[in-house]
């Protein structure tokens, strides 16, 4: 059941991606499909966390992104592209996601996705992961890796992968990154630094979330850190770009701290205390799935 259902939602992402450049909703894709538009919302939100509207925007705005730096098209044919109107509304939900308008984006010259394709796992999927599951990352790791960080980028408010291929490396090589794997393919993600006790990175396949996997990770996290403070940086509230980072870490009993500037982008710091450490321990969740947990940065 689980495989015909992941089945349906890849028809509904292939037909989005070979139709990024026209107007898109659900209803649109929901008829290429031959199903009832109530029956694939649901269906969409429980297996990629997002809303067909939030994904096919992020995916065009993505999209916009690249032209806007690797091409010389004008912006109003941007946004027609992009499946806008006219270039205020473009430039208005541009603006929202990327925090700098479509001229100041170009400029700029640097193309960072918010959204990149997201390719399912169609196999059952494994539901019963410890902590003891979550092993230290190796060199052999990084193609696996990476996969997964292109799967989850929309947990990044910025990815300058020359840049994060240089710290993961580092990270790997300091037994400082958390891998977790399903049947070969990594689900979870994290990188820290055992030092400071920050949360530099950390990502999870959008199939796994809300199933208890987040809460490992950071079980696993705290054991090593032998109780000390865990950190991390994410979206502010209210950001549009944020897919539900905030509530989840909020949910695993973080702490809003200090409001942060980081690359140029706006982000806040959670903070999650020792003596959260036996709530987490006996913390059971009922989550939307959809809302789950990656770092941002």
């Amino acid at each position: 059941m689980q495989g015909q259902k992941v089945h349906i939602i890849s028809k509904a992402i292939s037909y989005i991606e070979a139709n990024l450049d026209n107007k898109l909703d659900l209803k649109a894709v929901a008829a290429s499909l031959h199903y009832s538009k109530y029956y694939l919302h649901r269906l969409f939100v429980q297996t990629v966390g997002l809303t067909i509207h939030d994904y096919v925007q992020r995916r065009q705005l993505t999209e916009a992104a690249k032209l806007l730096v690797f091409s010389q098209k004008p912006i109003l044919e941007i946004a027609l592209i992009s499946g806008y109107e006219s270039q205020q509304a473009f430039t208005s939900a541009f603006k929202a996601m990327y925090k700098m308008t479509p001229s100041e984006y170009r400029v700029s010259e640097i193309f960072y996705p918010l959204q990149l394709p997201i390719y399912l796992k169609e196999e059952p999927i494994k539901m019963d992961f410890t902590k003891n599951d979550i092993q230290f990352a190796t060199l052999s790791d990084v193609n696996d890796w990476m996969e997964l960080v292109h799967l989850t980028v929309d947990g990044y408010p910025y990815l300058n992968e020359t840049e994060y291929m240089e710290k993961l490396h580092q990270y790997v090589s300091d037994r400082q990154a958390f891998i977790l794997r399903d049947e070969g393919m990594a689900i979870g993600i994290m990188g820290f630094s055992a030092q400071t006790g920050n949360i530099d990175y950390w990502a999870i396949h959008p199939q796994y979330r809300g199933l208890n996997t987040e809460k490992i990770f950071l079980e696993k996290l705290d054991e090593l850190l032998f109780g000390r403070e865990i950190s991390l940086t994410t979206y502010r509230k209210g950001d549009k770009a944020d897919t539900g980072y905030r509530e989840e870490y909020l949910r695993l009993g973080f702490a809003e701290r200090e409001l942060l500037t980081e690359y140029g982008y706006p982000t806040q710091r959670f903070v999650f205390s020792p003596k959260d450490t036996l709530s987490l321990q006996g913390h059971t969740r009922s989550i939307k799935r959809g809302e789950g947990g990656k770092v941002s940065c």
